[in-house]
């Protein structure tokens, strides 16, 4: 029997019965269908693609409309978990208006489930309006990406008493502005605990800290594909960055030395020819291999 759809209400729930949500990145969808396999409750569209799939060195290049085309992939393949996309810089952040439209199109285009958006209480009266047209929001504060040159920086946040007063403020303020959920990303441990134990939604940590209610990584760092940062908060569970280099060794070599392909990898004699033409009888092709395969 097939596990249940992963609603906005059965996340919401988690708060007080658990387990904790399970959420990573997914971009595409062969690796959505993979990790939904593997059980990851949430699939979240990220705007990190800029960064781990589209090479840039931040967030702030990506749009709209890539997000809707990574959103599409992996919405087609994921059956169970929850679909998420991140708002991108500069879609939601002129105003409320233009935030719901965003958030829609996210939805109507990108098959997305719920939105994500960056910020504190500054977007406040934004979240209040997407949750208005019947859009499920997470808000993301803390180190939120898309303030990379305001901060200086991937920097901690929340660091002081008045700093952490604020964030803690902030999660209060988008909680009663009716957003479903909190990312809490690159803050102290013991702040993350503080603000999961003072609103009444689920949080999702990433760099704050076990207490949060939940977990999020971008994929490409848990399966350790993205050898050239290894932020503190991430464990690589796996190696597959190594096991495609090696793979793709022995393909180069096999290839190179003509050991590849083999009789084994190769079809048989050619198909029968039509007498009055050179178009092949369908039925002579090889099992799996002609026009009804989309060859």
């Amino acid at each position: 029997m097939s596990s249940p759809k992963v609603t906005v209400p059965a996340l919401r729930a988690r708060k007080a019965q658990g387990p904790k949500i399970a959420m990573v990145t997914a971009y595409d969808a062969t690796m959505a269908k993979l990790l939904e396999t593997g059980g990851a409750d949430v699939l979240l569209v990220g705007d990190s693609l800029g960064m781990v799939v589209q090479g840039l060195p931040n967030t702030l290049p990506v749009t709209l409309d890539e997000m809707c085309y990574h959103g599409r992939a992996v919405s087609r393949a994921a059956v169970r978990a929850h679909v998420m996309g991140d708002l991108p810089f500069l879609s939601y952040q002129a105003s409320p208006e233009q935030a719901v439209m965003a958030a829609g199109k996210l939805l109507k285009e990108g098959g997305c489930e719920s939105v994500k958006l960056e910020g504190g209480r500054d977007f406040a009266e934004h979240v209040r309006r997407i949750v208005s047209a019947s859009i499920p929001v997470m808000a993301h504060i803390g180190l939120t990406p898309q303030s990379v040159h305001a901060m200086g920086g991937f920097r901690v946040q929340g660091r002081g008493a008045e700093a952490a007063e604020r964030l803690v403020e902030d999660a209060k303020i988008l909680e009663q502005a009716g957003a479903f959920g909190l990312v809490l990303e690159g803050i102290p441990s013991d702040l993350g605990q503080r603000i999961t134990e003072s609103v009444s939604i689920p949080t999702v940590g990433i760099g704050a800290g076990p207490h949060c209610d939940g977990q999020v990584l971008v994929c490409y760092d848990f399966l350790g594909m993205y050898p050239d940062l290894r932020p503190r908060f991430v464990k690589r569970f796996a190696e597959v960055g190594d096991a495609i280099v090696e793979a793709t060794r022995a393909y180069v070599a096999e290839v190179q030395g003509g050991a590849f392909p083999t009789d084994a990898h190769s079809f048989g004699s050619s198909p029968k020819l039509e007498p009055t033409g050179n178009r092949p009888v369908v039925g002579s092709l090889p099992p799996g291999y002609g026009p009804a395969s989309g060859e």
